[in-house]
């Protein structure tokens, strides 16, 4: 008889991941280049072996039940796993890993980042580069979570795990700006509190999925939430809101008068930023980390990728 655990082949976990993420059994046929009847014959076969009923049919969409969540989850943990083992293996036979994935924060130049992907390029390695973006605990979060392998940015502290390592990036300014046009640009300074928490601010959304962070709100105050640094920029720059943003960042647009900076109550943030990695041991370091970590620790790269913001 049949192991109810020899039906959890990567196959099938990516078949039912499939269906999770496009929401139907048709959808996930189409995107899997199967037909539908044999996406649907093997999916009850997965069930009839693990005695769980895994997606609610009543529905239109395909909707997984609490047990079918939890195997989405263990899923697709045990996929990066399995990717990491495989990596593994082949970083031991070449010493270039087959892909490294980098987790970039808002607040880290992309100008300077592409200039670092160019010249990683230009080696002629055979590692793909897959960059994900990351906002304040997020961007630590996809390394720990083991979506990441390196985390540029990170602004949060480092939970103390075995083989996490850290080192500083630099210190970033941050300041208050608003647009010309925005009625706190002519508010009396320092700015109050009480001032402050009548007018909308603009907040970047924690892209961490548990137990995200939220900088610089007043208990009660209107919010507009946008998914990244950049979005968040342009919306003060309209005038939508007010708030606070990366000096290096800022500066450009405060030199050709789009921005104003004022004097707040609340002092002028100045974050400490930290670049993260796993390390297991040099001897198992892969040839592309290993590059990157001796370019951030140059201090013209770290101070580049900090401040070298341009308009565009």
């Amino acid at each position: 008889m049949q192991n109810a655990g020899d039906t959890l082949t990567p196959d099938n976990l990516r078949l039912l991941q499939a269906i999770a993420t496009h929401g139907s059994f048709a959808a996930a046929a189409r995107a899997l280049a199967l037909v539908p009847s044999a996406l649907t014959y093997r999916v009850r076969q997965i069930e009839q072996q693990l005695d769980v009923l895994l997606f609610d049919r009543s529905r239109r969409q395909a909707v997984a039940t609490e047990a079918g969540r939890e195997l989405l989850r263990e899923g697709e943990r045990l996929l990066a796993e399995m990717d990491a083992v495989a990596q593994r293996v082949q970083r031991v036979a070449t010493g270039w890993e087959p892909q490294l994935t980098l987790s970039v924060d808002g607040v880290v130049s992309r100008t300077t980042m592409l200039e670092l992907i160019e010249a990683f390029y230009a080696l002629g390695c055979p590692t793909r580069l897959r960059w994900r973006e990351g906002t304040l605990t997020g961007t630590l979060e996809q390394l720990t979570g083991g979506q990441a392998d390196l985390a540029i940015g990170v602004a949060v502290e480092a939970p103390p795990l075995a083989n996490l390592r850290t080192a500083p990036l630099g210190d970033l300014r941050f300041v208050f700006a608003v647009a010309p046009h925005h009625p706190l640009a002519t508010a009396e300074e320092p700015i109050a509190d009480a001032e402050l928490a009548r007018h909308r601010m603009v907040a970047v959304a924690d892209s961490a999925r548990q137990h995200g962070a939220t900088l610089g709100l007043l208990p009660g105050q209107e919010v507009l939430t946008v998914q990244s640094l950049a979005t968040k920029l342009r919306a003060q720059l309209r005038g939508l809101g007010a708030g606070y943003l990366p000096q290096p960042m800022a500066q450009p647009y405060i030199d050709a008068g789009q921005l104003v900076v004022r004097d707040a109550s609340r002092a002028a943030r100045t974050t400490r930023l930290s670049y993260a990695w796993c390390d297991f041991g040099k001897r198992s370091r892969g040839r592309a980390l290993q590059w990157w970590l001796d370019q951030l620790q140059r201090p013209v790269t770290r101070r580049a990728l900090l401040q070298g913001h341009h308009v565009g």
